[in-house]
């Protein structure tokens, strides 16, 4: 992963952050503010994985037209019928709401895959902790068995590999079977170490007292005003949204608000503002970091 500057905020920074384009990419269907949703999600998740962001895109852009084109059959309301399947009319409004569906779906995706590589453990914690720290406690051990359990997997297989225990050329009743033996082994890992961490926690007295907590983070000044940006920014956009700026239907006939709303531009371009914020701290470290570079 590369250097990422938004993620060395505070964790109630990133997490404001996620909530508010997450929550929004869910609820406003508006093409426009739907386009900056996913290019914007691009982008930052671009910025942190590099060459790996193309590849999720390529793997979200068959679902997204798979969304799109399904959706007209079974939704026939319209009133663009384009062709006739049987006797279900193919309307062109039920196309136009399956790419928004599509394009909702890209824009989710890509901001949940900024948000594994953003919120680790710690700083769930750091910000959980002490609201809810028994939950918080499982759902971070929940979010980390998928990783270590990927991560394992790709042990036992290896060392199988080694002894000539598996091979890609294997017949398929043979892969079957090495998958078992993986998965039985994988089992048993697990247990095993839930039973450790088990007698871990109870010889270091957790639960016997009260809990008290440590973090290294802190919300320092440039926390404070980025918090107040984003808070200023999505007031504004959600404000927008209760007066219909970003109203749009598309079936039974498309209505979609437009410029003649005089808010429309600037309620835009919070929107596009809010969520370019990752993406321009990492750019505006990158462009300092180079000036200073080239001062040595």
């Amino acid at each position: 992963m590369r250097e990422d500057t938004f993620s060395s905020f505070n964790p109630a920074v990133n997490f404001i952050f996620f909530i508010g384009a997450v929550v929004f990419g869910m609820f406003i269907v508006h093409p426009v503010f739907m386009v900056c949703s996913v290019v914007t999600a691009f982008a930052y998740y671009a910025t942190v994985k590099g060459t790996g962001a193309v590849k999720l895109l390529v793997g979200i852009l068959p679902v997204f037209v798979l969304i799109s084109l399904f959706n007209p059959l079974v939704n026939t309301r319209g009133e663009t019928v384009l062709f006739m399947l049987g006797s279900r009319p193919y309307t062109l409004e039920a196309l136009y709401y399956g790419m928004s569906i599509g394009g909702m779906f890209a824009g989710i995706i890509l901001w949940f895959a900024s948000y594994s590589c953003v919120m680790t453990s710690d700083k769930f914690m750091y910000i959980f902790g002490r609201l809810i720290p028994s939950v918080s406690l499982v759902l971070t051990m929940i979010l980390r068995l998928i990783p270590s359990f990927r991560n394992k997997t790709k042990q036992i297989a290896g060392a199988r590999m080694a002894v000539g225990k598996w091979g890609s050329s294997a017949p398929l009743k043979e892969k079957i079977n090495d998958g078992a033996t993986i998965l039985s082994s994988l089992t048993g890992w697990a247990l095993e170490g839930g039973i450790v961490m088990g007698d871990s926690m109870r010889s270091r007295g957790y639960g016997s007292g009260k809990r008290t907590s440590f973090s290294i983070y802190r919300f320092d000044m440039r926390d404070i005003i980025l918090t107040a940006a984003m808070m200023l920014l999505m007031g504004f956009v959600v404000y927008c949204c209760a007066i219909g700026v970003s109203a749009a239907e598309f079936t039974p006939d498309l209505r979609i608000a437009g410029t003649e709303n005089p808010l429309f531009i600037p309620a835009s371009a919070a929107y596009f503002l809010f969520l370019i914020i990752p993406t321009g701290t990492n750019i505006a470290e990158e462009i300092k970091w180079r000036i200073l570079r080239s001062k040595i």
